[in-house]
């Protein structure tokens, strides 16, 4: 699981409950769960996601990255 210490997190603004960031960007409903970059499957708690290779981010998390999925 992705640390939202780890440098690459904070640079990108992860947080692994997209309720907490203050980042204006981020928009009601917005989290990893529903990105285009997430890899997980529907109902996961975490997935991979190729903005931290190796790693998994929490399904409730967000980042500055995010792009709604289509």
């Amino acid at each position: 699981m992705v640390d939202a210490t780890e440098a690459t997190a904070v640079a990108l603004g992860y947080v692994m409950d997209a309720k907490t960031t203050k980042d204006p960007k981020r928009a009601v409903g917005a989290a990893c769960a529903n990105c285009a970059l997430f890899a997980g499957k529907p109902g996961d708690a975490a997935g991979p996601c190729p903005l931290f290779p190796g790693k998994q981010v929490a399904a409730a998390g967000w980042c500055t990255v995010y792009q709604k999925r289509a």
